[in-house]
């Protein structure tokens, strides 16, 4: 029969030599590909987590038999097909080995017919199990919106959300956001996320764009993504230049990121309208920190681990107080501020966020009232009544100071 799968292999496991070498060449002339092996030892060193085939083994071999085997497969991959070779009076502990997680069980002697009926069932199960784990790591490591944009606030999912339909589409973007959102970031996991993701994507300034390097530029990334950084500075010629470009067939994508007011720069004829136009068909705008302040102990937590990589410095602790002084702040230089933060923290040289010193008195009341609410919420482990409670106020009390801090006690369970 011709495989129409690479899942082939067959791991047998035999001591009789003239069995093993007979079942071995009846899986061949099935267009299979057999590892013979006559130990435990032997057989064991080819069975792993990605094996694109099933194992067959004898029960009765000398030293460690054929339930060590299917022990051992179950404990590097409980979803890898074990059969088992039984002799005369070996059909009781067959059973008891299905039991145990074998696939099934074959009575020698058999015929090839019966051999490769078991054989071809415990195959196409195994290609489903692979196939599956294939999708699941594809989700995983393809979807760029959720290992690279982080947040657990309403607006960050929906962001994630929406930066993953407009990848879906051919359409153009323009990236915005106040400054610090990281538009470059999000054009990089717009192109992840995008047909074209194995393409390449170049990141190019707007300021120190010709017309030339605009052609090139598409022409490199052809299949790919071109992201211009602040396309406000696009020098006007080339942007012209950029409209016949964008009405070619068969070009990569263009990102544009921008933190200024395109609309106003187009209206007073500081940017091309036309250009402006063509690129607000599909706009991602980044929400500022201070709009998701729910977001801000992932990140700052996620920066802290990336700043302790870079410097070779241990993890600090970070305490509530830490986290309710961060959360107080509006932030407007945005995530790269807080990154810098979190540069700062590791390194000893601030308690995170903006020094104590620099706040006026109500922000600094604010930020202990904040501390304290959210150490209930941790202590009590969500519950907004026992946290309530153990600070002895008033449950619409307590449940006001939440909205106006933006607490939410839910992400404390």
């Amino acid at each position: 029969m011709k495989r129409t799968t690479a899942v082939d292999r067959v791991l047998l496991v035999d001591d009789d030599a003239a069995v093993r070498d007979a079942l071995g060449q009846t899986l061949e002339l099935a267009d299979l590909t057999p590892t013979l092996a006559g130990t435990y030892i032997e057989a064991k060193d080819h069975i792993s987590r990605d094996f694109a085939g099933i194992v067959i083994t004898d029960i009765r071999m000398p030293g460690k038999d054929g339930f060590a085997l299917l022990d051992y497969a179950q404990s590097v991959d409980p979803e890898l097909p074990v059969i088992l070779l039984t002799g005369e009076g070996d059909i009781p502990m067959a059973v008891k080995g299905i039991s145990g997680g074998a696939f099934d069980f074959i009575e020698k002697p058999c015929s090839a017919k019966e051999l490769l009926a078991v054989v071809e069932k415990a195959l196409r199960a195994r290609v489903l199990v692979l196939e599956n784990r294939r999708l699941k790591r594809q989700v995983e490591q393809g979807d760029a919106a959720a290992r690279l944009l982080r947040g657990t606030s309403d607006l960050s999912k929906r962001l994630r959300e929406d930066v993953r339909v407009v990848a879906r589409s051919a359409a153009d973007v323009l990236v915005t956001g106040e400054p610090g959102v990281g538009t470059a970031k999000m054009a990089e996991v717009l192109h992840l996320l995008s047909a074209g993701s194995l393409a390449p994507f170049l990141k190019l300034s707007s300021a120190d764009m010709t017309p030339e390097a605009l052609v090139k530029a598409f022409k490199d990334a052809q299949g790919g993504s071109v992201f211009l950084d602040e396309v406000a500075a696009l020098p006007l010629n080339v942007q012209f230049a950029m409209l016949d470009v964008l009405e070619t067939h068969d070009r990569p994508r263009l990102i544009a990121g921008s933190y200024a007011d395109l609309a106003s720069l187009a209206k007073s004829g500081a940017f091309s309208a036309d250009l402006f136009y063509r690129l607000e068909a599909a706009v991602i705008r980044i929400p500022p920190l201070r709009a998701r302040p729910e977001d801000i102990p992932v990140l700052f937590r996620h920066y802290v681990d990336i700043a302790c990589e870079q410097t070779n410095l241990p993890l600090p602790d970070i305490t509530p107080d830490i986290i309710a002084t961060l959360m107080a702040q509006d932030w407007p230089g945005n995530a790269r501020s807080l990154m810098n933060a979190a540069m700062r923290f590791v390194m000893g040289l601030s308690n995170g966020g903006t020094p104590e010193g620099e706040l006026g008195l109500s922000e600094q009341m604010a930020q202990v009232e904040r501390s304290l609410l959210i150490s209930a919420l941790q202590r009590h482990k969500g519950n907004a009544t026992e946290a309530a409670r153990g600070l002895k106020l008033p449950r619409k009390t307590f449940y006001d100071k939440l909205a106006r801090h933006m607490i939410k006690a839910e992400l404390y369970r």
